[in-house]
């Protein structure tokens, strides 16, 4: 019954959000129309400004949408004002879905429409001024009164608004009781609409192809595998042959029958003459332009639905079913975007004798690994040579067989049996290092992987002047289905010189590299597990442990109510008399005092034990907290302010509200996702909305400085996202059905919603208790 009751109060929210954006829509139509009328007046006389047949091109069927929409939301308003669980909308969607012939009519004659108006607004200056300008009504309770949009704009709405309508349809079936009478017609009313809107869409969607690679016969084959080259400004996945005297770059041709593949080279070039190229060169070489990260983010967000989906249908039908197949396929396409559009690591190389190339990776690790292949092969005595059309045939045809990377790393190409990864919490401590010479300025890096690419988690500090660095410094990584872990040893580089233009940071030298299998066996034990990495006459000794998710969100509310971690946000704010925790205050100050510009603020682990140390000193409310701020490393604080969020009893948006944020994030249509999640916030205790408004402003400030700290809004939901909204031990205990699925969609769906309120124009906490958007009741 709840849930019905919750689905039916969803269905309101979506319901009032739509009509909101009705009433946009009709002003919208209204605007266009009122220009109509004068110019009809106009037509018949000596003259014109238009003729009667450009008139009626322009504004064909323009009068009849009108008319279908006004008396919908005629008929609609009242039934939302007036709530009744049981109301019946089905036969007005219904009514709308079946005059889709009218906008089918629209679109048909919408190409000429817009020449029309173009064609018209060159000859015609009275009538390029109105194009220019039409003016649209605000809503009835808004501020402003109007607003000017061109003529153009106006006329692409009606297609915008059938994909819309089809959103809210989506939206409402979903919070539609199987049982309502409006369940089996709003299905009808969606299958039309989705019809209609697939035949107007038909030549939208051109198909993509995967590639594969090639290899030498009386050549070896030293190493080959997928990059993605960026060539004329797009990326492409190439398959990159590395043999024992030339590198070549093929990809694999489509063949009809698909039995067998063959590869077409793009490009070889004899490492005799391969070069890499120096800062300066890279400097005048094109810029990277990195793909948007919430557009990332939403690709993994579908991989892990489509995830979820394929373990729900293998649960169902024992295995195989022709949907598993189906749902596999889309989620090949999501993986095999995330693969092309993640790597920002730019690798370049040049053929002495004219062109250069360019790979993106998504590691150093990787990038390191194929400068070293090759600059050990060039040690060797090489002759330059140039490769007749057959020589270059048969070194092509001949990759096929030698291959040893056979499929685009992508978790679908996995064998089902393959372990699915770690999802929790990698606790290291990189002890130290030693090594036979001394280095001036030693650290490392710890990157893990997550999605088929390796992300950079940690860093410890630099330590100068040592054969044996001691660091001792204690990160906790997040895995999202990870199985290695990799150490990255650099020397620091402090010659302004040796910039690299790319990415605007100083090239560090990789003094040695190393990988781990995480073996859930070894590491899901309760104890440290110390290990010893080898690499290039460095050995890293360091220790790890492992939390799985749902130990790891043990919110334990503390013993002791006199400190601030493990306290009710609402008792702590009320003993300090203020609107948001000293504690928050004073990390937010510190970090935008001195760590806004720091690279990786938030993302990069802070140690341990200072950690452990500000936090005992504010559960103490010791005296010396400012002069001990003042002194601390910026990534302990940021991890500090991090750490309270996750140890409060429940999180900041609270678990009562965590299923309204996870269905409120879903929600396709704007306007009622914009309803809902307003009215989430104002559901909120005080403390909790002013506190979460505050971080939400200081998260902003910091992702302003992304070209230099690298943190983008994007980056900030990731880390703070599950912090803020992952539910306490009980609440999560109450829905898990298979906890790594559960996590991995959650965390998603989890980062989505910190990202929404983000990407927000400004909150104001007194405009929000005092704007109740349209009708909204209590959820």
């Amino acid at each position: 019954q709840v849930e019905a009751g919750k689905g039916l109060e969803m269905r309101k929210l979506v319901l009032s959000g739509f009509l909101a954006s009705e009433e946009i829509y009709i002003n919208q139509l209204e605007a266009l129309l009122l220009p109509m009328k004068p110019l009809k007046a106009t037509a018949t006389t000596s003259q014109p400004v238009l003729t009667i047949q450009q008139i009626e091109t322009i504004f064909y069927k323009i009068q009849d949408i009108y008319e279908i929409h006004k008396e919908f939301y005629d008929n609609l308003c009242p039934k939302v004002q007036q709530w009744d669980s049981q109301e019946r909308t089905d036969d007005m969607f219904k009514a709308s879905a079946s005059q889709l012939g009218v906008y089918k009519a629209f679109v048909d004659n919408y190409k000429v429409a817009l020449e029309t108006a173009e064609k018209c607004s060159q000859s015609n200056n009275q009538f390029q001024k109105i194009s220019e300008e039409l003016k649209v009504k605000g809503p009835k309770d808004s501020k402003d009164s109007h607003t000017s949009v061109t003529m153009e704009a106006l006329l692409y709405k009606p297609i915008d608004r059938v994909t819309r309508s089809t959103l809210v349809l989506h939206d409402l079936l979903k919070h539609t009781p199987v049982d309502h009478p409006d369940y089996p017609l709003l299905q009808d009313a969606l299958r039309i609409s989705q019809n209609f809107l697939s035949s107007i869409n038909e030549d939208i969607d051109p198909r993509r192809t995967a590639v594969t690679t090639p290899k030498g016969e009386t050549r070896q084959l030293v190493k080959d595998g997928f990059l993605v080259e960026v060539s004329e400004g797009s990326r492409k996945l190439r398959h990159v042959f590395l043999f024992t005297d030339v590198l070549l770059c093929a990809k694999l041709k489509k063949t009809s029958a698909g039995k067998h593949q063959q590869y077409d080279c793009k490009w070889y070039i004899p490492l005799a003459d391969l070069v890499f190229p120096s800062p300066e060169e890279s400097e005048a070489s094109p810029q990277v332009h990195p793909f948007p990260d919430h557009e990332l983010e939403d690709m993994k967000m579908k991989i892990s639905a489509l995830k979820n989906e394929i373990q729900k249908e293998k649960k169902a039908n024992k295995g195989q079913s022709r949907a598993i197949e189906r749902l596999k396929k889309k989620m090949f396409e999501n993986e095999f975007l995330l693969l092309l559009n993640s790597p920002t690591i730019p690798f370049r190389i040049h053929n002495r004798n004219g062109k250069s190339y360019l790979f993106l990776l998504s590691s150093d690790y990787e990038r390191s690994e194929w400068r070293e292949a090759i600059q050990k092969l060039q040690k060797k005595d090489l002759q330059a040579f140039v490769l007749s059309s057959v020589e270059l045939q048969v070194l092509t045809g001949s990759c096929f067989k030698l291959r040893t990377v056979h499929n685009i790393p992508v978790t679908s190409n996995k064998q089902t049996n393959e372990s699915p990864g770690l999802y929790g919490f990698l606790h290291v401590i990189v002890h130290s290092a030693k090594k036979g010479k001394s280095n001036k300025y030693l650290y490392c890096t710890l990157e893990v992987d997550s999605f088929g690419y390796f992300v950079s988690k940690a860093k410890t500090r630099v330590f100068r002047d040592t054969t044996e660095p001691k660091w001792d410094e204690e990160f906790e990584i997040e895995l999202e289905g990870s199985q290695s872990l990799r150490i990255l040893c650099y020397e620091k580089c402090y010659d302004k010189t040796k910039v690299n233009k790319d990415n605007n940071e100083i090239v560090d030298k990789i003094m040695g590299k190393g990988q781990i299998q995480l073996d859930p066996q070894t590491v899901e034990t309760k104890n440290w597990h110390t290990d010893v990495i080898e690499m290039n006459g460095i050995k890293v000794e360091f220790s790890m442990k492992f939390t799985s998710r749902d130990m790891s969100l043990k919110r334990t509310p503390s013993k002791k109510q006199t400190g601030v971690f493990g306290v009710k946000i609402s008792v702590v704010t009320k003993r300090e008399r203020s609107k948001v925790p000293y504690i928050v205050r004073q990390c937010v100050e510190e970090v935008e005092k001195r760590g806004i510009e720091e690279v990786g603020i938030y993302r990069i682990s802070g140690v341990a034990t200072d950690i452990q140390a500000l936090k005992a000193v504010f559960d103490a409310n010791n005296k010396d907290i400012l002069l001990m701020l003042s002194d601390m490393d910026i990534n302990a604080i940021a991890g500090t302010l991090k750490l309270y969020f996750r140890e409060l009893p429940e999180p900041l948006l609270t678990d009562r509200l965590y299923p309204a944020f996870m269905e409120g994030i879903a929600l396709s249509d704007p306007a009622a996702k914009e309803n809902c999640m307003m009215h989430l916030l104002r559901s909120l205790p005080d403390p909790n909305l002013i506190t979460f408004l505050f971080l939400l402003e200081h998260l902003k400030r910091v992702a302003e400085k992304e070209p230099i700290n690298k943190m983008s809004l994007h980056n900030l939901a990731t880390v703070f996202g599950p912090t803020l909204l992952r539910p306490s031990e009980v609440e999560s205990k109450a829905h898990l059905t298979s906890a790594a699925d559960i996590w991995s969609h959650d965390v998603m769906a989890q980062v989505q919603v910190l990202l929404y309120y983000l990407q927000h124009p400004p909150i104001s906490f007194a405009e929000l208790k005092r704007n109740t958007l349209y009708f909204s009741t209590d959820v």
